[in-house]
């Protein structure tokens, strides 16, 4: 078994696709319109569906807000450094909520920004490779 996609009801799908495609750097992978059921699912992500969980972003058309509630958390990504990411998620029009810095009870350096829908989305800082795992990643290649 595999984790293929989380889904995210979005209020504007081209708003949300901008964000996720323009802000994160993630791709359009299919998009495909059901007007039977009057919405629009569109996957989006960092590679194929094959090889990597994704995000649906689900329109339901004529509805432009959702009540978050309380018990979403957020959706989480590694990058290599926080805070060339953060520069560069504001220089494309995004929104850090939380700049990046140490987690309150740990260590691990963290940083969350907005969707244009309210979603938190984690950036995680990833941990520096040994020297032992960067020759076992390069033989891999």
């Amino acid at each position: 078994m595999r984790l293929l996609h989380t889904m995210l009801r979005v209020g504007n799908l081209e708003e949300s696709l901008k964000f996720y495609c323009d802000v994160l750097g993630m791709k359009l992978l299919r998009q495909k319109d059901y007007p039977g059921g009057e919405f629009t699912l569109a996957f989006v992500g960092y590679g194929d569906e094959a090889d990597n969980t994704v995000l649906e972003l689900t329109y339901n058309w004529g509805t432009d807000h959702y009540n978050l509630g309380d018990a979403y958390g957020h959706i989480a990504i590694g990058v290599d450094n926080i805070y060339q990411t953060c520069d560069l998620i504001r220089e494309r029009g995004g929104k850090v909520v939380r700049e990046p810095g140490p987690m309150k009870h740990g260590s691990t350096v963290i940083a969350f920004v907005e969707d244009p829908n309210g979603y938190k989305v984690e950036l995680i800082q990833a941990k520096p490779q040994s020297v032992e795992q960067q020759e076992v990643a390069a033989q891999v290649k």
